[in-house]
């Protein structure tokens, strides 16, 4: 079997019999989990989705990304946590460093943008002053249409849109995601007849990069939506063994689980490559999430190395032994550079000559790893061979999968996020808003699993 995301659990000094004792328990939580995932009111529907997708909303999503390419310069994602969190941090990855500062010449597809992730007054009128004449199309991703932040940017870039283009040409520049047949944003589409998309019902936020909320923004910015979900199908399909000795997912969730049961309460996401910035921010998301409830869960937090280790290393080396980190190493980069030789050689690097940068960067993560792990910081690392759209659709399932298993080893429900209501309340009420549309969203059903003894 092809091993292009890999799990190394070496540097945690767990043995194998000891993670082996969570045999059963997996066993019982993936028969579990695929049972549920026939039923829609369990949010499992990103369980078998890379095999059951609807191929015609893909089709059309395509469609709608090349009319995008073709007569936009900017596409501009209007969407908060789950809704843009997952399509950024594909695009990030896949695309040049320098994307959206790239000449219009020399970018084949437009610039994507995002808002409604905010409520800074600062950050949209900068925006808009960046947009100036530049012509525009909106994706506004919600499944309800009232989550404030989004709701707020699409009041305003709407009206942007139909006052430089008119009410008509404005329409045909408006894409949106939402629910299915609910939801504010559902009616306003259907009555102004605008280009929609089905968010999943059986798919929550965090979960749905590989539905329409991901694959427009990803494929509009020229990203082979087709590899993204072959790599996700040929997870689902390696993650089906329920045997916990063959299932390198199964193994993080568990490992992860018996470091926090061993007073670790943090996990740091490393990272060596700065496209990976946002697959740190999903991340965080997906597991703070799914995990942080009922006063338990580990805290998700990332750092990007070489960088960081000039700022947070000393206290990963020697703070508080509370923490472990999780590190993607991508094997093989897509580019290198060469040290060359220097006659002064005043800042005595002439000892690299020959070596490409790709080379020092892995031995600094080698020589990062052993030191923290000799600081009591155990270390997870997953290796992918290279960073691409099928290696990325790969980790994306494995990180789901791991979440859903993982929450439930600790005994919570990991898709629902009632914490998250509470501040909209106290918000709501000191905005103003009439009591009566003060309403909390309901609450994810599903059920949570008895933590492990």
């Amino acid at each position: 079997m092809i091993q292009n995301v890999k799990l190394d659990l070496k540097n945690t000094k767990i043995a194998e019999k000891d993670i082996m004792q969570y045999a059963e328990l997996i066993a019982e939580i993936h028969e579990d989990l695929h049972k549920k995932s026939k039923d829609k009111k369990e949010f499992l529907g990103w369980l078998e989705l890379p095999t059951k997708y609807d191929k015609k909303e893909v089709e059309k999503i395509k469609k709608s990304a090349q009319k995008i390419r073709e007569d936009s310069d900017i596409l501009l994602v209007i969407g908060i946590g789950g809704s843009y969190l997952g399509a950024r941090a594909v695009i990030e990855a896949l695309t040049h460093t320098f994307y959206n500062y790239l000449e219009k010449g020399q970018r084949k597809t437009p610039q994507i943008l995002y808002v409604g992730n905010n409520l800074s007054p600062n950050y949209i009128n900068d925006l808009i002053e960046l947009i100036g004449n530049k012509d525009l199309s909106i994706n506004v991703i919600s499944k309800s249409g009232t989550t404030m932040e989004p709701a707020i940017a699409f009041r305003i870039f709407r009206e942007f849109l139909e006052n430089k283009y008119g009410l008509k040409e404005a329409k045909k520049r408006i894409y949106v995601t939402t629910d299915k047949k609910n939801g504010a944003l559902k009616q306003i589409a259907k009555q102004e007849d605008y280009t929609t998309f089905v968010i999943p019902n059986d798919v929550g936020g965090r979960y749905s990069v590989l539905t329409p909320v991901g694959l427009l923004p990803i494929a509009t910015a020229g990203i082979d939506i087709d590899k993204l979900l072959e790599g996700a199908k040929f997870a689902q399909e390696k993650y089906l063994d329920k045997n916990l000795k063959y299932n390198d997912c199964y193994k993080y969730a568990v490992v992860r689980n018996m470091l926090y049961r061993d007073r670790k309460s943090m996990e740091i996401l490393v990272s060596y490559e700065p496209k990976l910035h946002y697959i740190i921010e999903w991340w965080k998301q997906l597991f703070g999430e799914s995990e942080g409830k009922n006063g338990k869960g580990l805290y998700p937090t990332g750092v990007e190395f070489t960088t960081d280790l000039h700022s947070l290393g000393q206290y990963i080396q020697e703070g508080k032994r509370n923490l472990f980190e999780t590190v993607i190493n991508i094997k093989e980069s897509e580019t290198d550079l060469k040290i060359k030789q220097d006659e002064d050689n005043l800042d005595e690097l002439n000892y690299l000559v020959g070596k490409g940068l790709d080379e020092i960067n892995k031995k600094a993560m080698e020589g990062t790893i052993k030191a923290h792990v000799e600081g009591n910081v155990p270390n997870i690392v997953i290796t992918m061979d290279k960073l691409n759209a099928y290696n990325l659709g790969h980790l994306i399932y494995f990180f789901e999968l791991a979440c859903a298993v993982s929450g439930s080893i600790l005994g919570v429900n990991p898709f629902d996020q009632p914490g998250v209501e509470k501040y909209k309340s106290n918000m709501f009420s000191l905005l103003g808003k009439p009591e009566k549309e003060q309403e909390p969203e309901k609450p994810k059903r599903g059920r949570p699993r008895k933590k492990v003894s």
